[in-house]
């Protein structure tokens, strides 16, 4: 009798993969779908813009500091049952969220939602080798990277197109049938799982290793920046451009459609030129779509603002891919797991540093208290002062993984 257990042989199960791409669409759709809502939020609950990108902040914290503990809490009660409970906790707090009575409540059932979504990210995959064969786990991370992307491009389209057909409250709503569904192929295609008495202790060992910090910290500025776009993007469409939701939406969908077709051809550029020219060249372009963020929406409007991100998102690719291949070629195997938490880590505090931080510089250039009072010259000061920090920061990371030559030269 063949034993389910061998990875060499197993055939991955479309149901299950069809699983894992499902919750990871839920937590990425949670993260992008909001941003285009927050000027709708501002409007209902009256309130100004850094007390709004709370519903952004609260999301991302509570999904970066649950990761690890979902993962341990996963291998010790089984990655099954642990993905269940993310699932049934994102559903609820999604139907929270559309129910918020008022702006703070909105904003602590988003943590819920994050501490959801930690789950759903973290189980996903740690379930592919579970699910998949030895020769197909790649193609299965590849498919799961897609999804992520394909969450962010669709969040801003279908969120706008959610908010101009009812109100705010549907972008959550419309989580609740895609979690739903997930738990249903959850219970039917994905094995249970073991219960474990006892774990052994995670080492400390990858966080000592030298020459990691200088790309963590880049890591995190680019994260920012990215989230900047988002955060910022449909204040300036909408309300300095007179822009409908719908068409906001269309046009913050641009820049993750990008990345979707970048990625792949970013990794091969590493490959075939090295992590120095990839890594330099992708923070070139970061920054040069960064301060023409600043500029060209200005002067030309839609045409600017898209022709920005067109620059600013395949840099952003390219970097991703020479950083995470630079970092990886100098770690040992058995800390490769480590380290790639604390990429993920630090790309995750640069969202909230965007989220908080260039929110701020955002608001301070528009100075108005509400921001939807705010005139249009106002926001237009407020976008052109943050794309110029957003330019210096990038600028600031391209130095920053320039400080360690030798590592840089181990990557492939």
């Amino acid at each position: 009798m063949k034993r389910t257990g061998s990875s060499e042989k197993k055939e991955p199960s479309p149901g299950a993969i069809f699983c894992l791409s499902l919750c990871m669409l839920s937590a990425s759709l949670g993260t992008s779908i909001v941003n285009i809502a927050l000027p709708a939020l501002a409007q209902a609950f009256d309130a100004p813009f850094n007390q709004v990108q709370w519903v952004v902040v609260s999301y991302l914290a509570s999904l970066t500091l649950s990761a690890v503990f979902a993962g341990r809490l996963g291998d010790l009660i089984g990655r099954q049952r642990m993905l269940l409970a993310g699932l049934a906790l994102f559903l609820l707090a999604s139907v929270f969220c559309a129910l918020a009575p008022s702006l703070w409540f909105l904003i602590g059932a988003r943590a819920v939602q994050g501490i959801g979504a930690a789950v759903l990210m973290t189980m996903t995959i740690a379930l592919v080798h579970e699910t998949t064969g030895g020769a197909h786990v790649g193609r299965a991370m590849g498919l799961l990277g897609t999804m992520s992307a394909v969450g962010t491009a669709l969040g801003p389209t279908l969120g706008g197109l959610m908010i101009g057909l009812f109100d705010w409250r549907s972008v959550f709503l419309v989580l609740v049938p895609i979690a739903a569904l997930a738990i249903g192929f959850t219970l039917r295609t994905l094995p249970a799982g073991k219960l474990v008495t006892k774990l052994p202790p995670i080492s400390l060992a990858a966080f000592r290793g030298k020459g990691i910090t200088p790309s963590l910290i880049a890591n995190l500025l680019v994260a920012a920046v990215m989230m900047t776009t988002l955060i910022v993007g449909p204040f300036y469409l909408g309300l300095a451009l007179g822009l409908r939701e719908a068409m906001v939406g269309m046009i913050m969908s641009i820049g993750p459609a990008i990345s979707i077709f970048c990625g792949v051809p970013s990794g091969r550029f590493v490959d075939a030129w090295g992590a120095i020219p990839v890594l330099t060249t992708g923070l070139v372009a970061m920054a040069i779509g960064a301060f023409a963020l600043s500029v060209l929406p200005q002067i030309f409007g839609v045409s600017g603002y898209i022709a920005a991100i067109a620059i600013l998102t395949p840099g952003y690719q390219m970097f991703q891919s020479a950083n995470n291949t630079n970092v990886m070629a100098g770690v040992q195997t058995d800390q490769r797991g480590a380290v790639s938490g604390l990429l993920t880590l630090a790309r995750n505090l640069g969202l909230i540093l965007g989220a908080t931080a260039m929110g701020g510089v955002f608001s301070f250039g528009v100075g108005a208290g509400a921001i939807v009072d705010a005139s249009m010259a106002s926001i237009a000061d407020g976008m052109q002062l943050t794309f110029v920090v957003a330019g210096v920061l990038i600028v600031a990371a391209l130095w920053i993984a320039r400080r360690q030559p030798i590592n840089l030269e181990r990557a492939l």
